[in-house]
């Protein structure tokens, strides 16, 4: 149970930190990996839940 916890944080901050990090870039840069800003949360969960 705890490895299961420990995973779910793990992917949580992962996310987060996905998030973070595309929510810095400039909306030129978004639009030149094809993301516009609202699919940010999207593509972020989207790339860690495998």
């Amino acid at each position: 149970m705890f490895d299961t916890v420990r995973a779910k944080y793990s992917n949580w901050v992962s996310y987060r930190r996905a998030v973070d990090e595309l929510s810095r870039l400039s909306n030129r840069e978004l639009a030149d990996l094809g993301i516009n800003r609202g699919e940010i949360k999207f593509v972020a969960r989207r790339s860690h839940n495998g």
